[in-house]
């Protein structure tokens, strides 16, 4: 079987679709089963991680690097999958949560640590 060419997230959806309908698993792709199996992939992710120091994860071995890529192209089958099913465009998402990220992690206050962005905020009980 060759390899689909998949140029967008637009090609991913249909691919993913396909194969799944090919298969008929829409019975089993509820969203509930798709966002736990999600998290069952994301946590497969920290397998070839496991044991490693910080700089050792920085430099994988083929094997491991192929490892941590076939788990990452998991994820995001699921997670393609998911936001599919519920109607969620990705990259509309993720760039409205990079607005809101930007407004929590203003440049001044997070640059060059690793605070919550509650920590940026004033204490909701003090006057100000």
């Amino acid at each position: 079987m060759s390899t689909p060419e998949i140029d967008s997230l637009d090609t991913l959806r249909q691919h993913i679709r396909d194969f799944a309908l090919a298969r008929a698993w829409e019975r089993y792709h509820t969203p509930k089963n798709l966002a736990m199996a999600l998290s069952v992939e994301a946590a497969e992710l920290l397998e070839p991680f496991q044991w490693l120091t910080a700089e050792q994860s920085g430099q994988l071995s083929p094997e491991q690097h192929e490892a941590v890529r076939q788990e990452i192209a998991d994820v995001l089958i699921y997670l393609t999958r998911l936001a599919d099913l519920l109607d969620i465009d990705l990259l509309d998402a993720a760039a409205d949560k990079l607005a809101i990220n930007a407004r929590k992690y203003p440049v001044d206050k997070a640059h060059g640590n690793a605070l919550k962005y509650s920590a940026f905020q004033p204490d909701q009980d003090s006057p100000e």
